[in-house]
């Protein structure tokens, strides 16, 4: 039987997540939002929580991931450092708000100084290489994220599984190696076949994250929501859901309406009580008052 760990366990860091790929152990990862979810996330012992663009859609009602600005990722990545203390945060960096190298490390500052993150994702490849390179020399660890990219969704296509011919499949190698050189501690590869997965993680001496991206990845992720069955509409191929928590909270909802039209909430054990001298006071003052109705009616 596992245990899970106790939230006073050593931190993760970006150095032990490395370690488990040397030590062929599966790393665990799982977005989160807020401060409950960063709770359940963290004492259920998961290594990496990622503060996700993807709030953009299960959090806000938004199509997509790109209408989701700094200001709300930082809101979200503040409730989470208050409430994850063992797992190793990782805060996504938004759609726009590293266009150029300037601004991607301002803002990959603002996730680590003003929202107690410990490190950004950023998506693409060879192209934003040199700039993950320079946040990487201003002391903040990155995440790379090649394949799919939701945030280039228009640019793709749609939501598409990538890297399915030979020219594809060697720009994502590419992809993977310059994110390695430019110092990138890991990399998640989202919406690809399981076989290219695989030989970029034997090619990568950094760890790799999958989700959509098979079982032969250093680790794995999913989005909170899908997993407990919280998400609506169909899910992705690889999405395995956990729990039905929607229907579990539907039903909650629906028999607290009820309970609330038939009278049969708050019951009397659910009311709070005068203490029975204060009571009694109470009691006589209403007789009183019943008393004078009366005697009023009589003199009309």
């Amino acid at each position: 039987m596992s245990v899970a760990p106790s939230r006073s366990q050593s931190k993760i860091t970006t150095s032990f997540i490395q370690e488990k790929k040397l030590n062929h152990q599966q790393i665990t990862s799982l977005t989160a939002y807020d401060y409950a979810s960063a709770r359940l996330v963290d004492d259920a012992g998961i290594d990496v929580i990622l503060v996700g663009d993807s709030l953009a859609q299960v959090m806000l009602g938004y199509d997509n991931t790109l209408p989701v600005t700094m200001e709300e990722m930082l809101h979200h990545t503040r409730a989470v450092s208050r409430g994850a203390k063992r797992a190793l945060i990782v805060a996504d960096m938004p759609f726009s708000s590293y266009i150029d190298c300037k601004e991607a490390l301002r803002n990959a500052a603002r996730f680590i100084k003003d929202a107690g993150a410990e490190a950004v994702k950023v998506e693409g490849g060879e192209k934003r290489a040199h700039m993950i390179s320079k946040i990487v020399d201003a002391e903040i660890p990155v995440m790379g994220h090649i394949g799919l990219t939701p945030q280039s969704v228009h640019a793709m296509g749609g939501y598409k599984v990538q890297g399915k011919s030979l020219a594809a499949i060697e720009q994502l190698m590419r992809d993977a190696k310059a994110l390695e050189r430019a110092g990138a501690f890991s990399v998640v590869l989202e919406g690809i076949p399981r076989e290219v997965a695989a030989m970029i993680t034997e090619e990568l001496k950094i760890p790799t994250i999958g989700i959509g991206a098979g079982p032969n990845c250093d680790g794995q992720i999913l989005v909170f929501h899908d997993l407990l069955g919280l998400s609506f509409g169909s899910p992705a191929k690889f999405v395995r859901r956990y729990a039905d928590l929607n229907s579990v909270i539907a039903q909650a909802l629906t028999a607290y309406k009820n309970d609330i039209e038939s009278g049969g909430y708050p019951s009397d054990a659910e009311s709070y009580h005068l203490p029975k001298d204060t009571a009694a006071g109470l009691e006589v003052v209403a007789t009183r008052k019943r008393g004078m109705r009366k005697s009023n009616d009589l003199t009309m």
